[in-house]
C-alpha cells in the first residue's frame, strides 16, 4: 500500500477517502518537532498533501521514492520547485477554484479601508461617537474612481470585473505582458508600474511571488502613490517592503492599506497593529467553506492521478 503524508490540516472527508486507499500518516506538531517528523516520514512516502509548510532539501533529503507533493493552495512559494524538479518530484497546486473567493476578499478589503470600517467600528464601540462625525471619520469614494491592478491573472481579472461592472471604475493594470484577452471587455489600460501607481486611487496587488515581484513595492513606489490612495495586498507579503509600508501609513503618505498577507506569517507582533489606517486579516483570501472544499478535492485528485502514474491536471512547471 502506498504511503501518503498529510503535512497540515485537511478536509475530513478527503482525509477519510485517503485512508481508505493509502497508508496515511499525519504530521502533528503536538507529537514533537515537525521537521524531524517530516524527515522521518518522507523516507518511505510516495505522496504528500497539505499546505502552509516550507518543503525543500532540508526536510525532504531523506525521501527515496516520493513521487508527488499536492499543495492545497494556488501559491507555491513555500516549495523549492527547482529542488523538487531535480529530484523528479511533481508539485501540484489548486488554481482557479479560489479565484472568485479571493477576488471577493480583495474588494472587501478595498471597501473596508476606503470607508475606514475597521477604525470606525472600534471608534463607535469605545464610545467616541459623541456628535456628528467630522473630517477625521470621512472615507474615500469608490464609485467611478481609478482601480490599478498589479498582476492581471485570473484573480486580478476577477477583481477588475468587480470594479468595472460593479463600481464603474476606470481600470489600469500592470503585468509582465499586456493581456488583451482579459482587458478588452473591461476597457482596461496597460500601464508601466510607476504610471499606474501615480494615477490609481486604489492599487491592488495580485501577483505571484517570484524574483521579479519580490519587494516590488518599496519606499520609492509608495512615494509615487497619491495621498488619498489605498493599497490592498492579497498576493504575498514579500511583494511589499513591510517596514516601508508602515512608515508610509504612519506619515499618512497614503490614506490606508488592506492586508491579507505578510512577510512573516502568522503575524504575531507588528507595528501595523498600532495603526488606525490599516485592516489586517489572517491570510483568508480563499477561506470560505465551499472554496476550501473545492481546493481539497482538487488537491486530492492531483495526488491520486500522480500516484497512479498519470499526469495530474495542475502541475507546477519549473
Amino acid at each position: 500500500m502506498q504511503k501518503v503524508v498529510v503535512f497540515s490540516q485537511l478536509d475530513a472527508e478527503i482525509l477519510a477517502r485517503l485512508q481508505q486507499d493509502y497508508h496515511v500518516v499525519q504530521i502533528n506538531p503536538k507529537l514533537g518537532d515537525v521537521q524531524q517528523q517530516l524527515l522521518e516520514h518522507a523516507q518511505d512516502a510516495d505522496g504528500m498533501i497539505g499546505a502552509g509548510r516550507v518543503l525543500n532539501a532540508t526536510n525532504l533529503h531523506t525521501a527515496r521514492r516520493l513521487k508527488v507533493i499536492s499543495s492545497v493552495s494556488v501559491g507555491y512559494d513555500n516549495y523549492d520547485v527547482d529542488y523538487l524538479t531535480k529530484k523528479g518530484i511533481q508539485l501540484c497546486h489548486t488554481p482557479h477554484v479560489l479565484t472568485e473567493s479571493t477576488a471577493d476578499l480583495a474588494f472587501t478589503l478595498l471597501m473596508s479601508v476606503a470607508r475606514q470600517v475597521g477604525h470606525l467600528d472600534q471608534w463607535t464601540k469605545t464610545g467616541q461617537w459623541q456628535r456628528t462625525v467630522g473630517a477625521a471619520q470621512f472615507g474615500q469614494d469608490i464609485f467611478a474612481k481609478t482601480l490599478g491592478i498589479i498582476g492581471l491573472g485570473h484573480i486580478g481579472a476577477a477583481i477588475a470585473r468587480r470594479g468595472f461592472y460593479g463600481f464603474n471604475m476606470n481600470i489600469l493594470y500592470h503585468n509582465r505582458r499586456a493581456k488583451p484577452e482579459f482587458a478588452s471587455s473591461l476597457n482596461a489600460q496597460y500601464c508601466e508600474l510607476n504610471d499606474l501607481l501615480q494615477r490609481a486611487d486604489f492599487v491592488v496587488l495580485a501577483v505571484d511571488l517570484n524574483a521579479d515581484s519580490n519587494a516590488l513595492i518599496g519606499a520609492k513606489e509608495l512615494g509615487l502613490m497619491q495621498k488619498h490612495a489605498v493599497l490592498v495586498n492579497i498576493a504575498r507579503g514579500a511583494v511589499i517592503d513591510e517596514q516601508a509600508l508602515i512608515e508610509a501609513l504612519k506619515s499618512r503618505q497614503i490614506f490606508a492599506a488592506g492586508l491579507d498577507v505578510y512577510q512573516h506569517e502568522p503575524l504575531q507582533q507588528s507595528e501595523l497593529f498600532n495603526l488606525d489606517n490599516v485592516v489586517t486579516l489572517p491570510h483568508v483570501g480563499s477561506a470560505t467553506l465551499s472554496t476550501r472544499k473545492k481546493m481539497a478535492e482538487l488537491a486530492y485528485q492531483n495526488l491520486v492521478e500522480a500516484l497512479a502514474g498519470r499526469t495530474p491536471a495542475y502541475v507546477v512547471k519549473p
